[in-house]
């Protein structure tokens, strides 16, 4: 996709992170922006900023869990807009603990944005792309849906979080190969950040009702957050160069976007050779023991 002005950009987790990052790229290519979100006052100042750019923008209150909702931003799309050319499949919570301490409602809340959310996506927006494709002559689509290197890597005390984010990047390869198939004009990309600083630490805050936690975190789920809300904070790459990687890929029709293009591929191969040669999972604290000693002794309440 190279041609992006006048086209339309569809976000989900528009309010925060990476998708306020790329509807500010989006405004500044000169798009027509589609911003959702839950969180309906940081949803409106992101409109209002991204109106000041310039951007004419469509925002819609959604909880990508709900298929209905989902759907409904659709509709407000194409009768706003009247198409659909790039698809942000981003809204994303995160979560952690030992796996087996994970409740229903955890699994719920999680699985349902993080993976449901990407589904609904692709299940209701492909076909819209492919509609607008046989209304215009050159027609250029791609759609992005964030995972994390956490699909990738599956790290301790993420179990829950590790599982969404596998299956969306299963989800995106299959997507990929499955409009390849049809020679559909529309690229896929996936986008396997590592920690950066983006509120997704933070995102127990606005978890809703319906999946609430009725006990208090467990140790593990407690220690998680510590590590995790230390690991984004410190991030070196910023979310803001992230959205521009992203925008590099997307002008590229390259599948893979990492933000930390140096580390990720080097850990994802270790992995890989394990996988092929049928070796136990190696450690992801191989580099840096003194965090794994710090988690182990948090769980033993040390």
């Amino acid at each position: 996709m190279q041609n992006f002005k006048n086209k339309v950009a569809v976000i989900t987790g528009a309010a925060s992170g990476f998708g306020r990052e790329f509807a500010v790229i989006g405004a500044r290519l000169g798009m027509k922006l589609v911003l959702a979100d839950v969180q309906q006052e940081q949803l409106d100042a992101t409109a209002h900023e991204m109106e000041a750019l310039g951007a004419e923008v469509l925002a819609v209150r959604c909880d990508v869990r709900k298929a209905e909702e989902v759907q409904a931003m659709a509709d407000k799309t194409m009768q706003r807009f009247g198409g659909v050319h790039l698809v942000f499949n981003n809204a994303g919570v995160g979560f952690g603990g030992l796996i087996w301490e994970s409740t229903q409602a955890d699994w719920d809340w999680v699985l349902g944005v993080n993976l449901w959310g990407v589904i609904h996506g692709v299940r209701i927006f492909t076909p819209l792309m492919l509609e607008t494709a046989q209304k215009e002559p050159v027609y250029e689509g791609h759609i992005v849906n964030t995972a994390s290197m956490a699909g990738m890597l599956n790290p301790p005390v993420m179990g829950v979080y590790n599982v969404s984010k596998s299956a969306v990047v299963s989800l995106s390869e299959s997507l990929y190969h499955d409009l390849n198939l049809v020679d559909a004009p529309i690229g896929t990309s996936v986008l396997c950040p590592y920690f950066v600083p983006t509120g997704i630490s933070q995102s127990h805050r606005s978890r809703p009702e319906d999946v609430k936690m009725e006990a208090a975190p467990t140790t593990s789920q407690v220690a998680a957050q510590v590590m995790v809300g230390k690991a984004v904070s410190s991030g070196k790459v910023s979310a803001d160069e992230v959205a521009e990687l992203t925008f590099d890929a997307i002008r590229e029709n390259r599948f893979y976007i990492y933000s930390h293009p140096k580390e990720s591929p080097v850990n994802i191969r270790i992995r890989m050779e394990n996988v092929v040669s049928g070796a136990n999972p190696n450690d992801p604290f191989a580099a840096t023991p003194q965090v794994r000693e710090a988690l182990k002794a948090q769980l033993k309440g040390a």
